[in-house]
């Protein structure tokens, strides 16, 4: 069997445990940040573990993490 590429834009863009979890930062950070609250905002910087399904979509394109 030939070697499997690792799809660079999800390896850039989640982040496999040693578990197997998939996690990825989440999302309405990046602009019109102050009209959200500090809570929010707080609560937007731990990166989000992905649903069951996504991971099962994710693990196919990183075959090696």
């Amino acid at each position: 069997m030939p070697k499997l590429k690792t799809h660079k834009g999800s390896a850039k863009r989640f982040r496999v445990t040693a578990s197997g979890r998939v996690f990825a930062q989440k999302s309405n950070r990046r602009h019109n940040l102050e009209k959200k609250s500090p809570k929010r905002k707080r609560g937007l910087r731990k990166p989000a573990e992905l649903s069951p399904g996504d991971s099962r979509r994710v693990h196919r394109l990183l075959p090696y993490a």
